[in-house]
């Protein structure tokens, strides 16, 4: 996992040259609303890309992390089927169900069944490297997603500079952005972490979340602000160093919201010494998102490290699918 994580800005790369190359099939047309059907891994990097295109696409930006799409999925619905191993059973019914809606599909994987069906069907399909955890890969499939929404043009082709601007950046700020990860894992450590953010970055800290989850095997929550200072600022009433907090913040985050998390702070630090403001670098929205997620990534395998855990075994998860596999 900690040279899957070192390779990040190889994967980026990577990514851009899988989407530069590819040619769609499928013609532009007018869509009414574009739904990503993915889950794990396979659907995070749909989460960040939805709070990209919140304020520059014209039409919904969905996406679903269940079996069922939802009802309004027509012959005018662009549909991203993102699955890395082309064999989630939630992803395959959803893709089943847009085929009945005969909704225009674009497939993101490594193969699987969901590869097999967009061959037969004769639907676009993207393919990115195999064999690797899904969570390991949000690069590539991320940045897929970007391509598709280029080429039907729901989103101007700018990002690929940004990217390229990433890429830049995490090599330069490599042994930075380490040197920060275990001085964070350490305060995380033997603690519950609570992530805040604004919630143009909710999908980033909801990566972050994940991979303490899956790298780090423990448990942690998220949520937004303002939205948390409407119910959970008021859940901190006991006092318990055991807790962490970590505040995702950009210089050019709103004002307002800027404010109110100065003023949080001055509420949790009542309850809980352990907070940790964590800022973003670069320039662009993407250099942003993507040093967070270079960033937290490493914290979760320092983590994994600290509680002598294996950070690439899911063995629960398995053992989930297995079950499922029973009946």
């Amino acid at each position: 996992m900690k040279q899957l994580i070192a390779d990040f800005p190889i994967q980026l790369h990577e990514a851009l040259i899988i989407g530069q190359s590819y040619r769609f099939t499928a013609t532009k047309k007018a869509f009414t609303n574009v739904v990503l059907t993915g889950l794990g891994g396979s659907g995070i990097g749909g989460s960040i890309i939805q709070n990209f295109v919140f304020d520059k696409m014209k039409v919904p930006f969905i996406v679903n992390k269940d079996y069922f799409l939802p009802s309004f999925v027509n012959s005018n619905s662009l549909v991203i089927v993102s699955s890395y191993s082309g064999n989630t059973e939630e992803t395959i019914m959803a893709m089943q169900q847009a085929i009945k809606a005969k909704a225009t599909i674009v497939c993101i994987t490594s193969g699987g069944k969901i590869a097999e069906t967009a061959r037969k069907k004769k639907f676009d399909c993207i393919l990115v490297p195999a064999g690797m955890p899904p969570r390991a890969c949000v690069g590539y499939s991320m940045v897929q997603v970007l391509y598709t929404l280029q080429h039907f043009g729901l989103i101007k082709d700018n990002f690929e500079k940004d990217i390229k601007a990433s890429i830049k950046l995490l090599k330069d700020d490599s042994k930075d952005i380490q040197k920060k990860a275990k001085v964070l894992a350490t305060k995380l450590n033997g603690k519950t972490p609570i992530i805040y953010s604004a919630p143009d970055f909710e999908g980033v800290a909801v990566r972050f979340r994940q991979q303490i989850n899956e790298n780090g095997k423990m448990l942690c929550w998220h949520h937004v602000i303002p939205e948390m200072n409407h119910n959970e600022l008021v859940g901190w009433k006991d006092k318990d160093n055991s807790r962490a907090v970590v505040i995702l913040r950009n210089k050019e985050d709103y004002q307002r919201t800027q404010l109110r998390m100065e003023i949080n702070k001055k509420v949790i630090k009542k309850y809980t010494s352990n907070i940790t403001e964590l800022y973003s670098k670069g320039k662009s929205y993407w250099e942003k998102v993507f040093y967070f997620i270079h960033l937290t990534d490493w914290v979760s395998v320092d983590l994994a490290d600290m509680r002598k855990q294996d950070a690439t075994e899911v063995k629960v998860i398995d053992f989930l699918k297995g079950e499922l596999a029973k009946v």
